[in-house]
């Protein structure tokens, strides 16, 4: 038996209206042998950085040849272009203003393709909605073994946008010094600081001698689980991420900092 080729779809669009549901009618239009995944429609809205931290820490649970769909796209009907990439056996169809950011940084890309040939889009192209008239059908002939080549032209990376995402360094004084880059549902606060680099910091010490500021929360030590403090405790955890998160158990960590307070300090004691 055949398996269906997946299509996962990514976007800031909310569940309120009918653009995800929209992207999927198009696809199955064109391809009706596609399982269509969502990833998560609720990011908040035009946070690419947001986008690029969820694609990343996603995409490697779906199975090889899976096409990975992210319209987190607050430049749609502008100059920014759209984008083809493969990387580890996954295709990314994406906008290029960052998205794909941690995967360009952290993996092999094997080619990249402009997405400009009008005849796998719609007929009719939205100067508002891409995902609809671009995004969707090209994702569904991709899907049924459309050649990444006939999308566009070739890329280099130096030819895409970058971000500058913040990366956790170590200071003169020996201090870890992180950044917050998104908030997940339960309001777990999701570092820069990955599993190596605590690992590094951390050496042979005990996680438990790590202390955690971020703003006026002081956490001490790393734990293991949400539940190794009382409920409505604070806490430090490496989640599954593979980042550290500052967490409340049981409660939302959002409503124990004020909105511009991101930066994460470690020390050791």
């Amino acid at each position: 038996m055949k398996t269906k080729r997946v299509i996962t779809l990514l976007t800031d669009f909310g569940l309120e209206d009918e653009y995800a549901g929209v992207m999927k009618g198009v696809i199955l239009s064109i391809n009706g042998e596609v399982e269509i995944v969502d990833v998560t429609h609720q990011l908040r809205r035009h946070d690419i950085v947001q986008a690029a931290l969820v694609v990343e820490s996603s995409f490697r649970y779906f199975p090889p040849d899976s096409i990975h769909v992210v319209v987190v796209d607050p430049g749609v009907g502008g100059k920014r272009n759209i984008i083809c990439a493969a990387s580890e056996g996954h295709y990314f169809l994406v906008p290029d203003n960052g998205v794909l950011e941690f995967i360009l940084a952290r993996r092999k890309v094997d080619c990249i393709h402009a997405v400009t040939d009008p005849a796998h889009f719609l007929r009719e192209v939205s100067a508002t909605f891409h995902g609809r008239d671009i995004f969707a059908p090209v994702a569904a002939h991709l899907a049924g073994g459309l050649s990444m080549s006939r999308l566009g032209n070739t890329l280099t990376l130096e030819e895409l946008v970058r971000i500058d995402l913040p990366t956790a360094r170590r200071l003169s004084d020996g201090r870890l010094l992180g950044t917050v880059l998104s908030v997940d549902h339960f309001g777990n606060l999701i570092t820069n600081i990955d599993r190596d680099t605590l690992g590094a910091f951390i050496g042979q010490r005990d996680p438990a001698d790590v202390n955690i500021r971020l703003g006026g929360l002081h956490i001490a030590g790393i734990s293991t689980a949400y539940n190794a403090v009382p409920e409505g405790g604070p806490l430090a955890v490496v989640g599954s991420k593979n980042r550290l998160e500052i967490a409340i158990n049981q409660g939302d960590a959002r409503t124990k900092v004020k909105g511009d307070e991101k930066e994460v300090t470690l020390t050791l004691r």
